[in-house]
């Protein structure tokens, strides 16, 4: 009981169904609480017949199918037990090309006319069948051959005369071989990118595009790219894949009527490489270390594999260039069908144990498809209006109403000859921009040749259009009456300009000038006012030949001026300036020398320049000397020097003259 309840509890880690001797118990796989996924990936699983030379005739296969969908495997660790394995599908040795294609590839062609991605994967050990299942043979063809087929079918009769789109085909072959991409149809392109837009795709910049109509298009470039694929002889098989092959098939599909959509479907068509056991093959040197790479690059894909089944923040993509390119088929938005191919011989036993894991682990990935379609301007021939096709009709009269006059015909203008050429309501908006001008107009012609005519276009009612209309044409007229009017004030203001050129200067400024005469004014560069020391002021007021220029205010603007000059400016406006005369500047001087004198050092920490420690060396030079006779015996004082003097006058003096408060109160 010990040891078949520790084989339970291996196969709830393990992903498959335990199934001792004849009582089989089922172990459920699926968490509780996990949401139901939009599209998981369809495995399915062939199994291929034995092949000559390979086993004994008594030898028994080691694996059994039990119905369309579950098979059993021996269990190498209890021969008296087998592993129970559950599949969306599987095919037994007796199953043909047909069952495996139509059972699970041919339903998925539908997404591709929807705009949809899928992948065919065909996956399995070496010597199990993948290349028989992708390519086949000319007597039983395989999955690509078959899927092209049906899948040009399709794009005929949807694209034919009368269906709403039109659909191309075009195709790509490449192959990764020691993690380097290169294109089949052009092997001398070298090693090629794998790149991914801002959309997220996954492509190949470089990589050959042929375009193909039929299947005898897709005979002519397939075969010949087929012959490129490396292959190499091993023990196992004469003409063993050296390299993952990938066939990428796209359809392109354009709306022929509006809103002109374009979608875009992808089908990918792989036959990977079988993993190898190099003791069972023999590889040696290039074939070594080809196996090396086939080998390393499946280990990635089934690390992520589980790294997406886990939900782990970061899924090894970048890893391996093969699962680069898959980066859309596990995981991302294509619908994805896994082939895994296994031998009954029971030397393959271990590889087929691996490959049925792989399966197992794969359909549990989820992925999310969606239909790629975006709206593209389609490509119509130029149309060149007339200027009286962007009138209304109130301007077309009034254009007509003077050559009337001219010709001095009574009889009426024609009427159009044809419906074409009738106005249409959309020809109005002549501010529009061109490109959606004529794309409006090619629209409204095409709902008037098919008999829609009063119908509401572009679905917005009459009434509602015809208000539109009508405020579109006043607002042109309203325009058109204020251009006339700036012309008629231009040629005024120029015909005054030429009669009389003197009166240019006294014109009225509120008065419109023509655009082509206005002169652009340039600000004047801002003059400097320099504070000068109040010595030298008394210096230069002395000397009867210098000029003493003191700083005025007159509204927002800043001038210096001579008070010297001889006839100053006078302007209306009101001003303000201020002047320091020398009464002031004594008074001040005075004031701050009874401060001296009579203040505390309270008082004297009012002044600028003098803080307590100045204050108290003031207080104490006074009491020992006596009073100060003038300002300048500050010098006399410890501690301050000639230049802190000088700051200390600049600071108080003038600064008592332009009305700041300075002593005691």
């Amino acid at each position: 009981p010990k040891k078949k309840k520790n084989l339970e509890k291996r196969g709830r880690e393990s992903s498959f169904i335990l199934s001792p001797g004849a009582g089989r118990c089922r172990l459920s796989k699926v968490g509780a609480g996990r949401r139901p996924p939009p599209a998981r990936v369809r495995v399915a699983v062939r199994l291929r017949p034995f092949v000559d030379g390979t086993a004994g005739p008594s030898d028994p296969p080691c694996v059994r199918g039990m119905d369309s969908c579950s098979l059993e495997i021996a269990n190498w660790r209890n021969h008296q037990e087998t592993l129970k394995y559950q599949f969306d599908a599987f095919y037994g040795e007796r199953s043909t090309q047909q069952d495996i294609y139509a059972g699970s590839v041919q339903p998925i062609l539908r997404h591709l006319l929807e705009g949809q991605n899928a992948s065919v994967l065909a996956y399995g050990p070496t010597g199990a069948g993948k290349t028989h299942t992708m390519l086949g043979s000319p007597e039983q063809p395989g999955v690509i051959p078959r899927a092209l087929m049906d899948l040009l079918q399709l794009t005929r009769e949807e694209g034919a005369e009368g269906r709403p789109w039109a659909l191309s085909v075009t195709m790509s072959y490449l192959e990764i071989y020691q993690e380097k991409v290169l294109d089949l149809l052009d092997p001398a392109s070298g090693d090629l990118v794998i790149r991914e837009d801002c959309r997220g795709n996954i492509l190949i910049p470089g990589l050959t595009q042929k375009p193909i109509t039929s299947f005898a298009d897709f005979e002519r470039h397939f075969l010949p790219a087929s012959r490129n694929r490396t292959v190499g002889a091993t023990r196992l098989n004469q003409r063993s894949s050296r390299s993952h092959a990938v066939l990428l098939v796209k359809v392109d599909q354009r709306e022929r009527l509006a809103p002109f959509r374009q979608r875009e479907g992808k089908l990918y068509l792989i036959d990977l490489a079988g993993s190898e056991d190099n003791r069972r093959t023999g590889n040696k040197g290039l074939r070594l270390k080809e196996s090396g790479a086939i080998n390393t690059s499946l280990f990635v894909l089934g690390k992520v594999v589980d790294a997406l089944n886990q939900g782990l923040p970061r899924v090894p993509y970048r890893d391996s260039k093969l699962t680069r390119l898959l980066q859309d088929s596990l995981g991302g938005s294509a619908h994805s069908i896994l082939i895994a191919n296994i031998a009954p011989e029971r030397c393959f036993y271990l590889d087929t144990v691996s490959a049925l894991n792989f399966a197992a682990r794969s359909k549990e990935v989820i992925n999310r498809p969606f239909t790629n379609e975006s709206l593209q301007l389609h490509v119509l021939a130029p149309v060149k209006l007339s200027q009286k096709e962007l009138l209304g009709p109130s301007e077309v009269k009034r254009a007509r109403a003077p050559e009337e006059e001219e010709i001095g015909s009574p009889e009426p203008t024609a009427a159009p000859a044809s419906a074409s050429q009738k106005l249409s309501p959309l020809q109005k908006l002549s501010s529009m921009d061109p490109a959606m001008l004529e794309r409006l107009l090619n629209l409204d012609r095409l709902l008037g040749s098919q008999g829609s005519q009063g119908a509401p276009l572009l679905s917005t009612p009459r009434r509602e259009r015809m208000v539109l209309m009508k405020t579109v044409e006043e607002k042109d007229l309203e325009i058109e009456r204020l251009k006339m009017k700036q012309k008629e004030l231009e040629a005024k203001v120029l015909a005054q300009e030429v009669a009389d050129p003197k009166e240019k200067e006294n014109c009225s400024p509120t008065m419109l000038r023509p655009l082509s005469h206005r002169t652009v004014t340039v600000a004047k560069p801002l003059k400097k006012a320099v504070v000068m020391p109040l010595q030298l002021i008394q210096e230069q007021a002395a000397s009867p030949n210098t000029e003493i220029h003191i700083l005025k205010n007159k509204g927002r603007k800043r001038k210096l001026e001579s008070p010297d000059a001889s006839e100053p400016e006078v302007r209306a406006e009101d001003c303000w300036e201020l002047q320091i005369s020398p009464e002031l500047l004594a008074h001040g001087r005075q004031k701050i020398l009874d401060l001296l004198n009579e203040g505390s050092a309270r008082d004297l920490r009012s002044l600028q320049r003098i803080g307590p420690k100045k204050a108290q060396l003031i207080v104490g030079w006074r009491e020992l000397h006596g009073p100060f006779s003038q300002v300048e015996d500050l010098e006399l004082v410890e501690g301050i020097t000639g230049k802190q003097m000088e700051s200390f006058l600049k600071a108080n003096i003038l600064g008592l003259a332009a009305g700041q408060r300075c002593g005691p109160s």
